[in-house]
């Protein structure tokens, strides 16, 4: 019996610390992370490589968090998408363009946000059963 592949993420983040602070989080939690601070450096990744789930910044510099989840759309539809933002105008907006995006509010415990990719993770196991 071979062990299933871990995960992989993509993560679009503008903040650095942030993206480092998320980055760890979720490989402790057993996940293959790739990170990236724009959106614009994102979109060649998912047209190149297969990631389960896309999990952006919706304020990010040249192309934001809600275009760049349209285009993932488009590119790599399997590919599931989650939000993070501190903004909650944003976030309203982002549910209205992206119903199936879970969006996570900032400030929130690293705890949540690891929970929240699980979550989504077991929708997309079960779904496929």
């Amino acid at each position: 019996m071979t062990a299933t592949p871990a995960p992989r993420i993509l993560l679009a983040e503008d903040d650095e610390a942030m993206r480092t602070y998320l980055e760890r989080a979720l490989t402790n939690a057993g996940y293959e992370v790739c990170s990236v601070d724009r959106g614009t450096d994102a979109l060649p990744l998912l047209e190149r490589e297969t990631f389960d789930l896309l999990l952006s910044d919706i304020v990010m510099p040249e192309m934001d968090g809600i275009e760049l989840a349209q285009r993932c759309g488009e590119v790599s539809p399997r590919t599931k998408v989650m939000f993070i933002t501190g903004f909650a105008a944003v976030s309203l907006r982002a549910s209205r363009e992206q119903p199936h995006a879970k969006v996570l509010s900032k400030p929130f415990h690293l705890r949540d946000l690891v929970l929240e990719v699980e979550r989504v993770f077991e929708d997309q196991r079960q779904a496929s059963v």
